[in-house]
């Protein structure tokens, strides 16, 4: 996952993701370890109708041994950004992956004791007995436990003005429970909550129209919200270390479930579902602030209110 950093108190913020992937440029950008594969996307994506929803990429640069790739940091200007990551899609993991895992079908006492701490009664009565499950098996039950599989996108974590970060999502699974992490994320403030629904809009539109869209498997990568104490709030395509073109023949629609050997990601279906959340929480932020101005005046509408 992409993860954009900013300096406080000397130390990194990151939602999730590995540590050490990261770096500060001298020049205030964001260093991302290099993908060949996230790359070739940015590069595709700074002439394809997408590039103003993706941060800017400036090309390569080299430290020591390693190579990174050069990007636009997206908390630049930003006073206590909060910040929300989504991982998009209605799977998280590539049918390559899923292919190889079957082939192998080593069994992984490490992801046992993941579903266990999750869910103890996820696993079978034999993979109880054998302390382990395989790799295939639990990447497909990983993405039934939250929003993956029911809205086509999950929440990953949530950063707030004073630096707490929140990653307990996993039990996120309904569009009503989405909405109140929604008010959450926002503190109820409508400017906000338009502001993220009308670039999602607006996104939609790109998404449909763009070139490099139809032709890509979309998986693991994520939306990242951005908003702070002004108000300014702004939604980006980021991490592409798993997206990969479809054969030429090929062009995905992104809105339907998946089948194996369709390459369907879902990406749309989880877009629609925040869109909709969006609009639920503009609609309840509303009644509560039409409500807190009746209380204050005991009329519904007064100056400033209304």
């Amino acid at each position: 996952m992409m993860h954009w950093s900013l300096r406080r108190q000397s130390s990194w913020i990151q939602l999730a993701g590995h540590q050490g992937n990261f770096q500060l440029s001298d020049g205030g950008e964001v260093l991302k370890l290099y993908s060949e594969v996230e790359a070739k996307c940015l590069d595709s994506l700074m002439r394809d109708q997408l590039k103003p929803f993706v941060p800017q990429y400036h090309g390569l640069v080299t430290r020591g041994e390693d190579r990174y790739i050069r990007l636009e940091d997206l908390l630049s200007g930003l006073r206590k950004p909060v910040i929300m990551d989504c991982k998009m899609g209605v799977r998280t993991y590539q049918e390559e992956e899923l292919t190889k895992a079957r082939v192998k079908e080593v069994l992984r006492s490490d992801m046992y004791q993941k579903m266990v701490k999750i869910d103890p009664s996820a696993p079978s009565a034999e993979e109880h007995a054998q302390k382990a499950v395989t790799k295939w098996r639990y990447l497909q039950w990983r993405d039934t436990t939250s929003s993956t599989s029911t809205l086509g996108f999950r929440i990953e974590g949530i950063m707030m003005e004073d630096g707490s970060i929140q990653r307990d999502f996993g039990k996120v699974r309904t569009s009503a429970q989405v909405t109140e992490a929604l008010l959450y994320f926002t503190r109820s403030q409508r400017d906000i909550l338009k502001a993220y629904h009308t670039r999602l809009l607006a996104l939609n539109d790109a998404l449909k129209n763009s070139q490099f869209f139809g032709t890509h498997e979309v998986i693991g990568s994520s939306l990242l919200f951005v908003h702070d104490h002004s108000s300014k709030a702004n939604v980006w395509m980021i991490d592409f270390g798993k997206t990969t073109p479809v054969p030429n023949t090929s062009k995905l629609l992104h809105n339907i479930p998946w089948a194996e050997g369709s390459r369907e990601d879902g990406y749309l279906i989880g877009l629609t579902s925040l869109i909709t959340s969006l609009s639920q929480a503009i609609n309840v932020a509303s009644w509560q602030q039409e409500d807190s101005c009746g209380e204050e005046t005991s009329v519904k509408y007064t100056e400033g209110c209304g």
